[in-house]
């Protein structure tokens, strides 16, 4: 009998140690939702979204990929509280205005939903309540751009953006002006390619003293560069126009294996697509997430690295 009672203690003990692990890990797929401020059809995007599918893959997780058809933050927020009525298990969002966006992620983190925002908004995440940001310092990096260019001997700037009112977009541009010295404008365009070329084309004409260039996206470097092509056929004698560009393209990275561009400032946007998945996988799962942001640039692409960069490029990873 005491040998009974004891066996049957033991598995009451044993029983309850079962549970307890039940409680704490949650074997259940998670289901995580992405709401970001662009398409996944762009190449950067695209990239983003490969993260997204392979670490949905590898953590056995439900992934939703979501974003407006344009750059439109009123249809974002009204995505983001879609989202939120599905009571998924992680929420990322990009962050492109804090104010359009601020009210619909702090219902998200009022309905205990762990939030990471990605890409854009590292400067508000932890005010909206945000877990961590994943991603790059936007001014940070428009700053080391200008201050590569100036230390090149570049002096006069001009800053490319396609989306004003765009807050990662519009910080690039001021930390470029302020790397470079404080000479730079923005000249503000739409995303068609037509319009970027010939905003450039107009204000670079009128003013020959500009040495220096930064697109704020892939999307308006081709654009850009047909451009600076276009004044120095049009100019032999005119000295030759420096450009970089944030985030990648296969256009960008083989002009600057060429020389054709200084540098592409590389944010790795695949790693934002594929930890936040991990992170929320293993938040849901075990109960543990990291607590500071996680940055993943500014990664700087010369000439030197650009043809490594291309072979990865091909595979989808960069």
């Amino acid at each position: 009998m005491h040998t009974l009672k004891k066996a049957l203690i033991g598995a009451a003990i044993l029983l309850g140690f079962w549970a307890v692990q039940a409680q704490a890990q949650n074997n259940d797929p998670a289901r995580i939702v992405f709401v970001t401020h662009a398409s996944a059809t762009s190449a950067f995007w695209s990239t983003v979204k490969k993260g997204v599918d392979d670490a949905a893959e590898l953590m056995g997780a439900e992934v939703q990929y979501l974003s407006p058809q344009v750059f439109d933050v009123v249809a974002m927020a009204q995505l983001i509280e879609a989202a939120i009525a599905t009571d998924p298990d992680g929420l990322v969002v990009s962050i492109p205005d804090a104010d359009a966006l601020g009210d619909a992620i702090r219902a998200a983190v009022a309905a205990d939903i762990p939030v990471i925002s990605m890409d854009s908004g590292e400067e508000v995440s932890k005010e909206l309540g945000a877990v961590f940001h994943m991603g790059i310092n936007e001014y940070q990096s428009g700053l080391e751009a200008g201050q590569r260019m100036k230390a090149a001997g570049l002096s006069v700037g001009a800053c490319i953006n396609m989306e004003i009112g765009n807050v990662a977009l519009d910080l690039r541009c001021e930390g470029f002006q302020k790397g470079l010295g404080g000479d730079s404008v923005v000249i503000a365009t739409s995303a068609d390619p037509t319009e970027i070329r010939n905003g450039v084309e107009a204000y670079l004409g009128q003013h020959p003293n500009v040495d220096a260039v930064l697109t704020c996206c892939a999307e308006a470097f081709d654009p850009t560069l047909e451009a600076l092509k276009g004044i120095a056929d049009g100019d032999p004698n005119r000295k030759k126009i420096q450009i970089g560009s944030f985030d990648l393209s296969p256009t960008l990275l083989q002009a600057i294996d060429k020389g054709e561009a200084m540098f592409a400032i590389d944010a790795q946007q695949y790693l934002t697509g594929y930890l936040p998945v991990v992170f929320l996988a293993l938040h849901h799962k075990v109960g543990m997430i990291p607590v500071t942001n996680v940055m993943t640039g500014p990664l700087f692409v010369m000439k030197n690295t650009a043809a490594e960069v291309i072979e990865m490029a091909k595979k989808g990873y960069r």
